[in-house]
């Protein structure tokens, strides 16, 4: 072989090694912006949140009478109180966006959705009441945010006034099969609704054919479409009593008991899906004696009176203290 040959394969493979590194170099490039634009993308949302997160952190929140102060200039028409109001209670919006989290909403769209009720709840908000703010501004903001579930989730089939409809029967027909120990008629849900029978069968035949609301939703499964229907006739908490503006709040403070006595005020009071019941009825339900479930009683509603008294509440305005 001549050295001209010799020399010429030579160079020949040196051209094709610095191709292959050339093009294997392209190729790391490609792959390394490929998965730099992925992790920028999973991030993006990531980064907003901590930011939004960490600039409403500086609001500093409003005492009870600081609420009722800035409350009574904002109905004036004072947009500085108005605004203060709302800043101090961005984080509430927050904490309560993350329990909707994982059912079809990024939490920042949920936290804007909430921050229009806040915005609403400062608009309305009568401190004459005698409550604290928060507890009222939580019924407008979990009631923007589910709207907004409702609005947006593939699960629902129908308009959403029908779902609303659809969701008292539904309601009715589960109370009515725990009283009567069977599946409730059509006829039977009727009478207690005072409604038509054919709507009532018209209504029950039409969810048979849509998506159950009754399917557990979003990543923990943990709550059914109908728990996140607000109630038809639940529009305004101007038009409802106290104790539906609390409602919501009350099971969080109750968490904040032990089980028994979690348990035993919730079936005095009628909460949790329990029927109000005497000291001697709750004691047969949980095999303890009248007086050992009054002692518990006594106990649960010490630990409860403050937990309410920091929200501003009292205690009369939650519970009926008969004796019996």
């Amino acid at each position: 072989m001549s050295m001209d040959n010799t020399a010429a394969k030579v160079e020949d493979l040196t051209e094709d090694k610095v191709s292959a590194e050339v093009e294997e170099s392209s190729i790391v490039e490609k792959i390394e912006t490929q998965v730099k634009e992925e992790f920028d993308a999973s991030t993006k949302n990531l980064d907003a949140t901590q930011l939004y997160l960490g600039e409403i952190g500086f609001s500093p929140l409003l005492t009870a009478e600081e609420e009722v102060l800035y409350a009574r200039r904002a109905l004036r028409g004072d947009e500085a109180a108005r605004k203060r109001m709302i800043e101090s209670n961005l984080r509430l919006v927050v904490k309560i966006s993350r329990r909707y989290s994982n059912r079809g909403l990024a939490l920042l769209d949920l936290i804007e959705e909430g921050n229009l009720g806040l915005i609403r709840a400062v608009e309305k908000f009568d401190p004459e009441r005698g409550f604290r703010f928060s507890t009222y501004a939580t019924w407008w903001i979990r009631q923007t945010i589910e709207r907004a579930l409702m609005n947006q989730t593939r699960t629902i089939r129908l308009p959403i006034h029908v779902v609303k409809e659809l969701n008292i029967y539904l309601r009715t027909a589960r109370e009515l099969s725990q009283k009567l120990d069977h599946e409730p008629t059509a006829e039977e849900i009727a009478q207690q609704l005072d409604k038509p029978v054919d709507d009532v069968s018209k209504m029950l035949r039409l969810n048979e054919r849509v998506s159950s609301v009754d399917t557990p939703i979003g990543g923990d499964g943990d709550k059914a479409l109908l728990d996140i229907i607000p109630d038809i006739n639940n529009s305004d908490p101007e038009v409802s009593t106290q104790d539906d503006d609390i409602k919501h709040s009350l099971i969080d403070w109750l968490d904040e008991l032990n089980p028994k006595q979690k348990e035993v005020l919730a079936r005095r009071f009628g909460l949790l899906g329990y029927e109000p019941s005497t000291l001697e009825e709750v004691g047969r339900e949980i095999n303890l004696t009248r007086e050992r479930v009054r002692q518990i009683q006594v106990e649960g509603l010490r630990r409860l009176r403050e937990i309410l008294l920091k929200q501003g509440l009292n205690m009369e305005s939650l519970f009926n203290f008969d004796s019996e």
